[in-house]
């Protein structure tokens, strides 16, 4: 038996594993531009980002323990905590050069 055929088998694994999650980060990342394009982000808060998508979409979809308008105000809430946390890190970053 030759060594290609074990590394055959390696690599048609790997592509199963990889081409998925390929794809959903290219399906996150185009969520997230289309967003940015079409909305922005409100005042006080960070633009969704792709980790923001993908936290949505699992709580909606797969596991849907709460209410839709529940969620949106979590993820509005931790949106807006990180834009406080981004603002005070510029902040000290700035007034320490």
């Amino acid at each position: 038996m030759s060594s290609w055929a074990g590394d055959d088998r390696r690599y048609s694994s790997w592509t199963r594993w990889v081409t998925p999650a390929m794809l959903a980060h290219a399906f996150l990342t185009v969520v997230r531009a289309d967003e940015h394009a079409q909305h922005g982000a409100p005042d006080g808060l960070i633009p969704l980002s792709c980790n923001e998508i993908q936290r949505l979409f699992i709580t909606l979809a797969v596991r849907p323990d709460h209410t839709a308008a529940h969620l949106l105000d979590w993820s509005r809430w931790r949106r807006r905590h990180q834009a406080r946390a981004r603002a005070c890190h510029y902040r000290r970053q700035a007034a320490t050069t």
